[in-house]
Order: structure tokens, then sequence, then C-alpha cells
């Protein structure tokens, strides 16, 4: 089974995906504040989430014949904009928020692309991590509040 279109499309998932797992793991580290501990946690789900995510989607990837991006440079190069570095509780979460955004518009795409492929499992796997992704943003939004 090869779909170069569907192939693209879930390496550029699997980089977003790293780059967002990247992004989240820094803010676990370093979040600080009166909201620290649930802040702290939320952080390591989601980054915990997003490593296992990128086991899946390179899989899939596999499955169509293509190689999977085996290196951090690889990864990168398809990874998107890189969100700048956030200092307080507040812009972690909204850059987080931002980063969810942007995986679930890539998804969304993505899905589109598998869907018109035939390709009903990779449409599966990232409507799956749509829903995840749509998810933490609500709760991120509404904790906000």
């Amino acid at each position: 089974m090869t779909s170069q279109p569907v192939t693209t499309s879930l390496t550029q998932v699997l980089g977003e995906t790293f780059r967002l797992y990247v992004q989240t793991h820094g803010y676990h580290w370093n979040v600080e504040g009166p909201q620290f501990r649930q802040l702290h946690a939320m952080f390591e789900a989601q980054y915990q989430n997003l490593w296992g995510a990128l086991d899946e989607i390179a899989e899939r990837i596999r499955v169509h014949g293509a190689y999977a991006p085996a290196s951090v440079a690889d990864l990168v190069a398809h990874a998107g904009p890189e969100a700048a570095p956030a200092q307080s509780a507040e812009d972690m979460i909204d850059r987080a928020i931002s980063g969810h955004e942007a995986i679930a518009q890539t998804l969304r795409t993505a899905i589109a692309t598998a869907a018109d492929a035939g390709d009903e499992v990779s449409a599966g796997l990232l409507t799956d991590r749509l829903a995840w992704h749509e998810k933490e943003t609500w709760m991120m939004r509404a904790s906000m509040r």
C-alpha cells in the first residue's frame, strides 16, 4: 500500500506532533506559579500522549511502505514553525492552545487526504488524534476562565 499524498500528510502530522511534544515537555519542566501542580500534571499527561502518538503515526507511515523521519533534523523539517519561548504559565497555556489548534488544522487536511485515498485506517487514526487535540484545547481554554 503506497499513497504518496497520505504518506506526506502523515509525515507532516508526525513532525508537528514532535514539535508539540518537545514544546509541551519543556513547559512541564519550566512551569511555575500558583497553578504549578495542576499545570505540571497537565503538561505531563499531554507530552506522554504525544510521545505515544509519535510511534503510532510513524508505524502508519511504514505500513504505507515509506520510511518515517529517523533523525531530529528530519522531524524538525516537517514540524512547522516553533512557538516563541514562554516564560509565564499563562503564556505556556496560550502557546499550547495555539500548538494544538495548528496541529488540529493539519489533521483535518490529512483526514481528508486519507479519506480521498480510501485509507480508512489512516483516516481513523488521524480522527482519533484530532479528537484528542480538540479536547485538550477545550480543557485548557476552560481552565483559563
